[in-house]
């Protein structure tokens, strides 16, 4: 839970939209509890049996995490993926060679030259 305060941390001061804190499901009850208390959006996924994605931020990037309406990060396309990215403030260099080399590896562009 301690990494879920720095978030929480993190979103308060300013420097986070949107967070992205994957835990175990049995903290699920207590993670809701603290950001109902806050009045923080939020939207919760199963990962697993045991473990939860919990997205958490600012009212319009979770309305975008919505509206993909995926719950697993395995099934967004490159473009979603990328746009996550975005949202999450990874940087934006690193986020293009990541969309660049997931669209290589499908096939769905030739490799960059250069």
């Amino acid at each position: 839970m301690r990494v879920f305060y720095h978030h929480l941390y993190e979103f308060k001061k300013g420097l986070r939209n949107l967070i992205l804190h994957t835990t175990k499901s049995s903290n699920q009850e207590l993670i809701e509890r603290n950001l109902k208390k806050k009045y923080i959006p939020y939207i919760i996924y199963n990962v697993s049996r045991d473990k939860i994605n919990v997205f958490f931020g600012n009212k319009h990037c979770i309305e975008v995490i919505k509206q993909i309406g995926k719950s697993n990060l395995k099934n967004y396309t490159d473009e979603e993926d990328f746009i996550l990215g975005i949202m999450l403030g990874y940087d934006r260099v690193e986020q293009c060679k990541r969309y660049m080399k997931r669209k290589i590896d499908t096939g769905a562009v030739d490799e960059l030259v250069g």
